[in-house]
């Protein structure tokens, strides 16, 4: 069949807009992308890239490129696909004109014609000149595909070209999501991919991604030159990415991570409230006994944290909003508790707080007798506080105690003080419990303390100017 390209044509590119802006780089990024999309709609082998004699060629073996693919402002196919790189079908355009004006020859051959790059009058317009499309017949009417072969074309463009690209990068893939790819971060710097095009790069991400399901905001911020994507635009999907993570290496590095909150020293994903609270839950499932505690828990309520310890919790430091957004989400669900933090290491104390007071007629003579000397006990720091209203025993105070005893308690909401029955084996016992307590009382202080360790060493200072000076 005669070829319908028997004698050269040329036509206008009507390229209006000049990107001044791009480099070689940038054009050659377009002609990859344009073999990529072209490999993935059709499912051809991979593209090719070789230098042969000095000029670089980029080769798909698609249907092969058409003069008329030139005449296409927008291309629907593409438009249509999100899993494809390009958008635009005037980036091919775009990349034509750059590598003219910066005088790299460009050759496209296919079964379709032979194209090269010209400058012309304009039609109609002998003072205009544009650039054109020189169209010749094939060269081979069997090619299967496209083949991009660039004169003059330095070394170094080629491969900035193709470090915009996920698959020429070696980047490790970590895990896979609905909404994308994490990938291990080559260097200090992560990349940032969009269908596997790079278009921005993070100082202080924990991992490189690439981005492969498209939401509103992205699709608006991939500009004609698809360059200089802001962080706002897949802001969103990255927490999209992460709150989909399931695999173990990934989650071992943000839970790592979120130690690092309350010192400010997390990567950038930690700092938004979505994926804290995400890696938080994680925490939690993986470690019952990591409870969550801010610094103002540390100042004003150290002997709680104390009590965790004690209780063979793992207190991990948490910024003060995280602790309010955490104690929100217990509240929404009474059903089940999500995070301990203190307010909720409080309730878990008070539900299992089953005190069984015991009057003097169930004590044993041994245990009245000493019980008999609380007068002269209090008469030590001169006398029963005012706010003590009574000193009761209790046969036990916790239905459980983990690991260590609580050997008294004051109870400053009913102005009373409760010792457990076993103190009452010596005087000793009683006495120091019952005065430990009524520093708390006389305080208003918790354990660990500086205002409970002043009282109580004032009691102490008492007690020895008793012994000594016998007053």
């Amino acid at each position: 069949m005669k070829n319908e390209l028997q004698i050269e044509k040329t036509f206008d590119l009507n390229i209006e807009k000049i990107l001044e802006n791009w480099e070689v780089c940038h054009a050659i990024r377009e002609i990859i992308a344009n073999a990529l999309d072209e490999q993935s709609l059709t499912g051809t082998a991979d593209i090719c890239i070789k230098k042969i004699n000095g000029q670089w060629h980029i080769i798909d073996y698609g249907r092969g490129l058409s003069y008329k693919h030139l005449t296409q402002n927008e291309n629907d196919e593409k438009l249509q696909n999100d899993k494809l790189i390009g958008k635009f079908g005037f980036g091919l355009k775009d990349a034509l004109a750059t590598l003219y004006r910066n005088n790299v020859r460009v050759e496209i051959s296919s079964k379709y014609g032979y194209i090269t790059l010209t400058k012309a009058a304009k039609v109609g317009f002998d003072d205009i000149i544009t650039l054109q499309a020189k169209i010749d017949a094939p060269k081979n009417n069997n090619m299967v595909g496209t083949d991009f072969c660039l004169t003059d074309c330095m070394d170094e463009d080629m491969e900035k070209a193709k470090s915009m690209f996920l698959i020429f990068s070696g980047a490790h893939v970590l895990e896979k999501t609905e909404y994308g790819d994490i990938l291990e971060k080559q260097g200090d710097t992560a990349d940032i991919y969009i269908n596997g095009i790079k278009v921005a790069t993070e100082d202080n991400f924990l991992f490189s991604y690439n981005i492969t399901s498209l939401n509103k905001k992205i699709k608006k911020a991939l500009n004609r030159e698809r360059s200089n994507v802001g962080r706002v635009a897949y802001t969103d999907r990255i927490k999209d990415i992460v709150k989909s993570c399931e695999s173990e290496k990934v989650m071992k590095l943000l839970i790592k991570d979120f130690y690092s909150l309350a010192y400010g020293k997390t990567h950038d994903e930690l700092g938004w409230q979505d994926t804290q609270m995400f890696v938080a839950e994680r925490v939690s499932h993986y470690n019952d006994n990591v409870t969550f505690v801010t610094a103002r828990d540390m100042e004003y309520n150290p002997d709680i944290i104390d009590e965790m310890k004690m209780s063979g919790k793992n207190p991990v430091y948490i910024p003060g909003n995280i602790a309010v957004k955490m104690n929100e989400i217990n509240d929404s669900d009474n059903s089940f508790r999500h995070f301990v933090t203190v307010e909720e290491f409080r309730k878990e104390e008070q539900e299992r707080f089953n005190p069984v007071v015991i009057g003097d007629e169930a004590l044993t003579e041994p245990e009245k007798a000493v019980y008999r000397n609380i007068d002269k006990i209090l008469a030590l720091i001169g006398g029963r506080p005012k706010a003590v209203k009574n000193i009761h025993v209790a046969d036990k105070l916790y239905s459980v105690e983990n690991g260590y005893e609580t050997l008294g308690l004051w109870q400053p909401e009913k102005g009373e003080i409760l010792i457990k029955r076993n103190q009452l084996v010596s005087v000793e016992c009683f006495a120091g419990t019952l005065l430990h307590e009524c520093a708390h009382a006389v305080s208003n202080e918790s354990d660990v303390s500086r205002g409970f360790e002043l009282k109580l060493t004032h009691f102490l200072g008492k007690l020895a100017n008793k012994l000594i000076m016998g007053n």
